[in-house]
């Protein structure tokens, strides 16, 4: 069980804004809140669950996930 925790909490996304919230449903506002971002080119580093996956499906129009290799050079 130990071996699995650590493997789950490595397991990290790093999500960045690209698009703007404005004139978009109040849900999608809310769940670019819910994923830590508030303004286009913020980066967000999260764990990598299905809760964090559906946000991002619900907001792909405004969001891209960011290899960890460019994350880590910046």
């Amino acid at each position: 069980m130990a071996k699995n925790a650590k493997q789950a909490a490595a397991k990290t996304l790093v999500v960045e804004q690209t698009g703007s919230p404005i004139r978009r449903e109040a849900a999608q506002r809310q769940t670019l809140i819910g994923l830590g971002l508030n303004k286009i080119r913020r980066r967000s580093t999260l764990q990598d669950t299905p809760a964090v996956r559906g946000m991002i499906e619900k907001v792909k129009h405004l969001v891209r996930v960011v290899d960890d290799q460019s994350a880590a050079a910046k």
